[in-house]
């Protein structure tokens, strides 16, 4: 079987949020499972180097306003397709977004040329490689099956991941005739949305299947509170709909071998987590006390991650003993107040602004316990780490985070089978009381360290997930 992945970024060439992780991981494992996958990604400058030593498959004359080249090459174990415009591609900082902040003003033909090619090698393949199924991730890859399904018959079957609803891709309808989507697929039930052109709804129009990052996540996307106006489409499709959980590359994330880590360590011998807390404390001031947990966030520091809540959980978290470490940046009221609150509560929070890869992996090994109050969370990722590193999550249920992590309910602790906390509704209260039940049970070093093992037993590795798409790949087969 032969399957092309379209996306706009890939871990680890450039990356920014869950979606490249996605695209680093699954194809490698979906390699391993016999399944050719090829993967067209925009030569960002980033991928420069690489693109200089492949060979070019595909020449375009005049792509949106200059020439463009497809470049196959091999690279971290993928096979490449990479669309080398540099009018379109060729510019520092965010993919996405200008130097103040602002979308790039002809972002809707960057990812619309994306689509384009993307369509172009489904239909016509590269050489003697043709694939079976088109993989379009996300908004940026959304218009790749209204672009197959108004090509007519003989063309390959085409799935639409959705990582993040929130990200749509609205554009203006004008721009259907430069983009090659005829007038019979701009309609309310195509890829019309209020006026405009969606790139998205476009994609859940008119693939064969749809996909989201989590079986939770899938449903949550039926009504309106998580739907963000695509809920009447996806209603109207939910027969095509699926949630296939998202995982993490164990090798990277492994606590045995770390090289981040002050002291590695295994659910055996798990004397190095308490190494990897001493230095952690000292990277954020922190109090050298282990009375009680040690919290931490690596996040955007967004309302959607539910931070603004933490903040007035504060107070209760270090009442009870508890410290905190936040590394993360967004919005900039949000940094002040977490700055604010490192200065209160000097000695019990710190906070650095930014990211930081390496420390980011100390804080799995190093934090007792990892927060997670997002309002909602398509799958969510450090929760995975968190299980990983043994440092509990504690979470709102939603999303992924509801699908990854076992609660310590009273249920659960008499099976033998909780890994974490779960908490809801998503509010400062309910947040306090997760704080609370988190806590106590950290004062209870049996029960504590129990509930750390199984953690670090649980199944996070791409391995299931990559088995699952290739269940789905298979089914649009027959």
């Amino acid at each position: 079987m032969k399957v092309l992945f379209v996306a706009s970024e890939c871990a680890p060439f450039v990356k920014t949020g869950g979606l490249a992780d996605v695209i680093g991981a699954v194809p490698k494992t979906l390699s391993e499972l016999g399944v050719s996958v090829r993967v067209i990604l925009p030569a960002y400058p980033a991928l420069h180097g690489i693109t200089e030593g492949g060979k070019v498959v595909l020449e375009i004359d005049d792509l949106h306003g200059g020439p463009a080249s497809l470049v196959s090459v091999k690279a971290e174990g993928l096979d490449l397709l990479l669309l080398d415009a540099p009018h379109l591609f060729d510019r520092p900082g965010n993919i996405y977004l200008d130097a103040g902040g602002s979308d790039w003003g002809d972002n809707a033909l960057r990812f619309g040329a994306l689509s384009q090619v993307g369509a172009k090698v489904g239909l016509e393949g590269i050489g003697r490689w043709k694939p079976d199924i088109v993989h379009a991730h996300d908004w940026q890859a959304g218009l790749i099956p209204a672009l197959l399904r108004q090509a007519g018959q003989d063309v390959p079957a085409s799935v639409l991941t959705i990582h993040n609803i929130a990200f749509q891709g609205l554009f203006d309808a004008g721009l259907c005739v430069p983009l090659g989507i005829d007038p019979p697929m701009f309609t309310p039930a195509g890829a019309e949305y209020f006026g405009n052109l969606g790139f998205l709804k476009a994609g859940i129009a008119f693939c064969d299947r749809i996909t989201t990052v989590s079986p939770t996540y899938a449903r949550e996307l039926l009504h309106p509170e998580f739907g963000m106006g695509l809920e009447g489409i996806l209603q109207a499709r939910r027969t095509v709909l699926s949630g296939i959980l998202n995982g993490i590359d164990t090798d990277i994330w492994n606590p045995q071998t770390d090289e981040a880590l002050t002291a590695t360590y295994s659910a055996d011998l798990l004397d190095g987590k308490r190494k990897n807390r001493a230095e952690l404390e000292k990277r954020f001031d922190l109090h050298a006390d282990v009375d009680g947990p040690l919290f931490c966030v690596v996040s955007r520091l967004t309302s959607q991650k539910g931070l603004d809540l933490l903040l007035d959980a504060l107070p209760a978290l270090v009442a009870r003993g508890g410290k905190l470490a936040v590394l993360g940046s967004g919005d900039r009221e949000m940094e002040s107040r977490f700055i604010g609150a490192a200065h209160i509560y000097a000695g019990s929070v710190g906070v650095i602004i930014g990211y930081d890869e390496p420390l980011s992996h100390l804080m799995q090994g190093g934090s007792d316990a990892i927060l997670i109050p997002s309002r909602f969370e398509p799958c969510g990722l450090t929760q995975l780490y968190g299980l990983r590193y043994g440092t509990v999550p504690v979470v709102a249920r939603t999303g992924g985070l509801a699908d990854t992590v076992i609660d310590a309910n009273d249920a659960a602790m008499r099976a033998g089978c909780a890994t974490g906390v779960q908490f809801a509704p998503v509010t400062a209260p309910a947040l306090e009381q997760a704080i609370e039940r988190t806590c106590d049970l950290y004062r209870q070093p049996d029960i504590w360290n129990a509930m750390v093992r199984r953690a670090m037993s649980h199944p996070v590795s791409w391995e299931q997930s990559a088995r699952a798409y290739l269940d789905l790949y298979e089914s649009l087969s027959q």
